[in-house]
């Protein structure tokens, strides 16, 4: 007797949360072999902005259409700021009424990446500040090479402030970073530790910023939910081992943003800009270049804004033959919809799959 098998289609891609088992059927019967397959869920972080960098809120998950490699995907959660995501299946048909909110970013005088700010930063009350609430894991990676002799107090300062107004995420780390890579405080929803971790760092020796970098996003792509990387960074890197585009292709991959804050002293070595800027552009995040220990502590306020109004969209992806990198496309949808700006990662590379049976092997 002719046994007929129908397999799914093989596609396992470790980039964000949530997996889900396929198994092959069988006709005619009596062969018991599984084939376990896991199929890893897209998550994107998405920034929808108005020509002056204010955030647009109220839109609904039919506003969005998403492509990868040209192929329409389908969304399976939605979720807006600090909501928890929802099944698609969960929310009313209707139209959306998108709102335009400030954001702090809009009310600086000057784009803070071009260094040209006069008159200081807006003031921003604790309580503004205490309102920007991020439901994320952020890993704060901070640079205690020789770079950062001048002004390191300050830059302590300024994370942690960021630190103590964080209201909502599921959990905070710190790390540090010259030569070597310290988890001065590991991943907590303890306040207090992260703040001894930042009080106890010290300056000095060479550094390989690359290096902690990869080690950092490593570690946030064991934890489940959302979670971002918000570097503080005061100048070039002359001692990793990998080089940026590799880390850039892991946070790609692993659906982490990557905000880079860093001095006006990094802005003058145009390697560094460059990585910086494309580091974090790439990966759906943010560039800041401060020229002073107020700035630092304005563009962690910016990164707090952020977060507080990103939209979590999540699809499982369509067959593709693709084993290489795949270009992800996001666009809004509607004539009323049409200039408003978008920001989230480029694109991912799938894992190797991954298979495993159960049962007697096929006959």
């Amino acid at each position: 007797m002719t046994k007929r098998y129908f397999l799914l289609p093989l596609l396992v891609l470790g980039v964000a949360y949530g997996t889900v088992a396929w198994m092959a059927a069988q006709d005619g019967a009596s062969d018991n072999t599984v084939f376990r397959i896991t199929v890893d869920m897209v998550q994107l972080n998405v920034a929808v902005t108005d020509n002056k960098g204010n955030y647009v809120t109220g839109l609904r998950p039919w506003d969005f259409a998403i492509s990868e490699d040209g192929l329409l995907q389908k969304i399976a959660n939605f979720g807006e700021g600090n909501e928890t995501p929802r099944r698609l299946a969960d929310f009313e048909p209707g139209i959306s009424t998108p709102r335009v909110v400030e954001s702090f970013a809009a009310r600086i005088p000057a784009r803070l990446r071009d260094g040209t700010t006069r008159g200081g930063f807006p003031e921003e009350s604790p309580q503004e500040l205490s309102s920007l609430v991020a439901g994320a894991s952020v890993y704060i990676l901070f640079d205690t090479s020789n770079y950062m002799y001048r002004g390191f107090v300050f830059a302590q300062d300024a994370i942690a402030d960021f630190v103590r107004t964080l209201d909502r995420p599921d959990k905070v780390a710190f790390y540090s970073y010259s030569r070597d890579f310290s988890r001065a405080a590991t991943v907590t929803s303890e306040r207090s530790s992260v703040l001894r971790g930042v009080r106890a760092t010290v300056a000095g020796d060479d550094a390989a910023l690359y290096n902690a970098l990869l080690l950092t996003l490593k570690d946030a792509g064991q934890v489940s939910g959302r979670k971002v990387v918000v570097v503080f960074s005061n100048g070039p890197d002359n001692a990793s081992m990998v080089a940026p585009e590799d880390v850039r292709e892991l946070a790609q991959s692993e659906g982490i943003p990557i905000y880079m804050i860093a001095t006006q002293e990094a802005k003058l070595e145009p390697v560094s800009t460059a990585v910086f800027e494309r580091m974090s552009s790439s990966t759906g995040g943010k560039a800041y270049f401060a020229k002073n220990w107020k700035d630092q502590q304005k563009a962690f306020a910016s990164i707090r804004d952020d977060l507080a109004h990103l939209y979590s969209i999540s699809y499982y992806p369509q067959p593709n033959p693709n084993r290489g990198w795949r270009d992800i496309k996001v666009k809004l949808v509607g004539e009323h919809l049409k200039n408003y700006h978008i920001r989230t990662r480029s694109g991912y590379r799938p894992k190797a799959a991954k298979v495993t049976t159960d049962g007697a092997e096929s006959q």
